[in-house]
C-alpha cells in the first residue's frame, strides 16, 4: 500500500515539474461507511455436496455431461433489515470448461485439462415471510438484472416483482440448487480416478 501512495505522489510532482503554472498541492478524499448492522451466511450440510463416484463409461466424449443437481438450503441472518447481497468467489478460478460469468470450476486433470463446471442457482427466496426474486448486478449495485445465476465478478440480492432493486432483509432463506456439469471427455485424461474438486466462497457484501 504504501508502495502504491508513493508511486501516487512521484507521478503528481514529475507532472507539476513539467508545468509551472500547475497546483502545488492536490487532494486526496478516502469515504466509507460503517454499519450497525452485520449478516451472518449459512449453508445445509455445512456447504459440502457429494456428488458421489462417476464411471468415466457414462459420461460423454464430445460434449459436456450434465449431472444431476445438487440442492443446499442458503441461509442469511442479520442483527436488523440489511441492504446486502451475496459475492461469490471461485476458489478454482481458470478451471472452469466453459468460459462463462456464471461457471464455476471443479479442478484440472493433470494440471492443465479442465475437468468441467457447476452453475450455482438462487432459487425461491423468501425474506421475513415475503417471496422475492433474484437480481444480480456486474457493476457493484449500480444497476441490476433478474438473474438466478450467481455469477463471477457480480454480487446477488433480492428483490420484490415490482422493482429490481435490492430491499432490506433480516432473514433469508432460498434453495441453493448446484448444478454440476464434466467437459467431453475426449479432452481428459481418465486413465486413474480423478477428483471433482470444486469450491466457492460465498461473502455477504453490504449495499
Amino acid at each position: 500500500m504504501n508502495k502504491t501512495l508513493n508511486s501516487l505522489f512521484a507521478t503528481l510532482l514529475i507532472t507539476g515539474a513539467g508545468n509551472a503554472m500547475a497546483a502545488s498541492s492536490v487532494d486526496l478524499t478516502v469515504k466509507g461507511l460503517i454499519t450497525p448492522s452485520a449478516c451472518e451466511p449459512t449453508l445445509s450440510k455445512g456447504g459440502n455436496v457429494e456428488i458421489g463416484k462417476i464411471s468415466a463409461k457414462d459420461l460423454k466424449a464430445d460434449e459436456h455431461t450434465t449431472l444431476d443437481d445438487q440442492l443446499l438450503e442458503l441461509t442469511v441472518t442479520c442483527d436488523g433489515a440489511t441492504l446486502m447481497a451475496i459475492e461469490p468467489k471461485d476458489n478454482r478460478a481458470g478451471s472452469a470448461s466453459t468460459i462463462d460469468d456464471a461457471s464455476f470450476g471443479l479442478g484440472l486433470v493433470n494440471g492443465n485439462e479442465k475437468l468441467g463446471y457447476f452453475a450455482m442457482i438462487l432459487d425461491a427466496p423468501v425474506a421475513d415471510g415475503t417471496e422475492l426474486g433474484p437480481i444480480d448486478s456486474r457493476d457493484g449495485g449500480l444497476t441490476w438484472t433478474r438473474l438466478m445465476f450467481l455469477i463471477n465478478n457480480g454480487i446477488t440480492s433480492v428483490a420484490n416483482s415490482t422493482t429490481i432493486a435490492p430491499v432490506p432483509v433480516q432473514s433469508l432463506v432460498a434453495n441453493l440448487i448446484i448444478a454440476p456439469s464434466i467437459a467431453p471427455t475426449s479432452g481428459l485424461t481418465l486413465t486413474e480416478e480423478v477428483p471433482i474438486d470444486g469450491s466457492a466462497t460465498l461473502t455477504v457484501k453490504y449495499l
